[in-house]
């Protein structure tokens, strides 16, 4: 059990690295700055989550997921070219991070005794914060504030996962399910261009409907 969680982590990592290094083929870096963005990318989510929570920083404490996150960046540097559609394919891969990095930070979180909603508040930031330092140091507006189901999709992950483990069922079976719900979520969302209602903006109250209201101006007042 040990060893999936650790290989389904190490994906994570891989996954959102790529995302990251991706994004540098984009800004034309040099491979340090693949390293670099592709690192933060893959260990940021998680490092917030485990400073939050008051545990060990899990790329500090196995530094293998740095090395992850470096050999992929690198090789991204010599791969991305291949690639035609680079943001599309930051998207998809994001996508698959954000998913499995839901699931995995409501299980660490769960793992430490949290209650049920602070492991679906994990599970969230462990899905997008990477994403986030992706996109701000990319120079691109982060996907958390476009139109578009992103926070959705970690939310209704981890949601499953922790629902499905408080009932009992058993940690893969739900890791799996929170998976692919998370997953099918963004990526309905990515094929059919779904966004939640925004806020839309109105006209204040007249003058006429504040006196109705009782509400007197500051300039009545004096």
């Amino acid at each position: 059990m040990h060893d999936l969680l650790s290989i389904a982590d190490h994906m994570a990592v891989a996954v959102f690295a790529v995302s990251g290094a991706l994004m540098a083929s984009r800004k034309q870096m040099d491979i340090f700055g693949f390293i670099l963005l592709g690192t933060v990318t893959g260990v940021g989510g998680g490092s917030l989550r485990d400073v939050l929570l008051d545990a060990p920083v899990f790329w500090i404490a196995a530094p293998g997921y740095a090395v992850t996150c470096i050999v992929v960046s690198a090789a991204t540097f010599f791969l991305a070219h291949l690639v035609q559609s680079r943001f599309r394919v930051i998207l998809w891969f994001d996508a698959v991070g954000l998913a499995l990095f839901a699931v995995l930070g409501a299980g660490k979180a769960l793992s430490l005794d949290a209650a049920p909603i602070i492991a679906v508040v994990m599970g969230v930031m462990s899905a997008t914060f990477g994403g986030i330092i992706r996109d701000v140091l990319g120079g691109e507006v982060p996907l958390l504030l476009r139109r578009e189901i992103y926070v959705t999709a970690a939310l209704m992950g981890a949601l499953v996962y922790v629902v499905l483990v408080e009932l009992g069922i058993d940690v893969v079976l739900a890791g799996g399910a929170g998976f692919v719900v998370g997953f099918l979520i963004r990526a309905l969302a990515l094929h059919r261009g779904w966004s939640l209602p925004a806020y839309k903006g109105r006209p204040g109250r007249s003058e006429n409907e504040l006196r109705e209201m009782g509400i007197l101006l500051e300039d009545e007042e004096e």
